[in-house]
């Protein structure tokens, strides 16, 4: 391997998000960058995601919680790193209602751990740090609170209000990473997006959940009057734009990641459904359960946030990205990738995708 190899600490890489991020930098890099990935592997941490790459001479998967400070510091002495891209959180809101201090812990104190290993790392005995070194810290839309039906987007500038202990949480790492960068003159970048859907995602998650469940013929379940809205963005598009920050991102700035595809709960259910119908055979059983009348309102979350929107103009002008995939398009492909990984998605609702991380690494 070439001394000159640009290497990336990837946190939480195991996961949706992350995952997709690994596959895409592969993808683009090949051999020229080498991954480490650290994930704790709790719930969302999902080994499968990464089968593909798990062969790669210039891939390695640590198996380490970024609260734990010694575990972080050592890969930080054994590796030279270049760039830390900070996926790893506690994301799910309804699980955030129910347990907050968990979010608390990864998120505000596992962000600590990630800035104070990379700081030490990083910098010269005179404040300065090494050349070319990059932190990005990978975040939400949702710190920003929740904006009216009618109107309004989420800019750079808009002051943080947020209203679940998971954005709350969120917004507690955002505000960490800013004060490394404004009191130590850290190298970072934060990046705050919308909802992604794609590959490999959780099915607890609204996309995959209706996928899942429309196909199987159980219920569809909407929150309220399911007139929530959310700007939607296809993972491999976040993905790029993670990429093009690092590389392109002037420091010490925040980039919002997303716009353009704002659709409310509903919408998305009914576009699903008529996306199943037309991608199935007749011939396929599953066509049969496919139906409006599996639609159940359901009891509205706690604080539900009524429409969140992203403004991406900062990162259209700075960086030159924006969103490529209509949201048509992407439920096609997300579907079309759920119908040839029916084996992940069994493993996943059954558990035994935890069991997958023992068969491979506990030998």
């Amino acid at each position: 391997m070439e001394d000159n190899m640009r290497v990336y600490l990837v946190t939480g890489g195991a996961g949706f998000i992350g995952s997709n991020y690994i596959h895409y930098m592969f993808k683009k890099y090949g051999n020229e960058i080498r991954i480490i990935n650290v994930d704790a592997l709790t719930y969302a941490g999902n080994l499968e995601n990464l089968r593909e790459v798990e062969g790669r001479d210039n891939y390695t998967f640590i198996k380490a919680d970024i609260c734990d400070k010694e575990a972080i510091s050592r890969i930080f002495e054994e590796n030279d790193i270049d760039r830390v891209v900070h996926f790893a959180a506690e994301s799910h809101v309804d699980r955030s209602i129910k347990t907050p201090e968990v979010f608390v812990k990864t998120n505000v104190l596992g962000t600590a751990v990630m800035l104070n290993c990379a700081k030490a790392a990083w910098e010269n005995p005179d404040g300065t740090y090494k050349p070319d070194k990059k932190f990005l810290h990978v975040s939400t839309d949702e710190v920003y609170g929740s904006l009216p039906d009618d109107g309004g987007y989420f800019y750079e500038t808009t002051p943080y209000a947020p209203r679940s202990p998971y954005s709350a949480s969120k917004a507690g790492s955002d505000m960490l990473v800013k004060a490394y960068m404004d009191t130590y003159k850290f190298p970072a970048n934060i990046t705050n997006c919308s909802n992604n859907y794609g590959p490999y995602q959780f099915p607890e998650k609204l996309i995959p959940l209706i996928i899942n469940n429309a196909l199987t013929g159980k219920k569809l379940p909407v929150y309220g009057d399911g007139k929530n809205v959310r700007d939607w963005l296809y993972v491999e598009d976040h993905a790029k734009a993670i990429d093009m920050v690092q590389e392109k991102g002037k420091l010490f700035e925040t980039y919002n990641v997303g716009g353009h595809n704002e659709k409310q709960n509903i919408e998305i259910i009914h576009i699903i459904l008529d996306t199943l119908k037309e991608m199935l055979p007749d011939s396929d059983p599953r066509k049969k359960f496919i139906s409006e009348d599996l639609i159940t309102y359901v009891e509205d979350r706690k604080g539900h946030d009524r429409r969140y929107a992203i403004a991406p103009d900062k990162i259209r002008a700075e960086i030159g990205w924006e969103p490529e995939t209509m949201f048509k398009e992407g439920i096609k492909r997300t579907i079309a990738w759920f119908f040839e990984n029916g084996e992940w998605m069994k493993n996943v609702t059954s558990g035994d995708y935890q069991k997958y991380y023992e068969d491979m690494y506990e030998k």
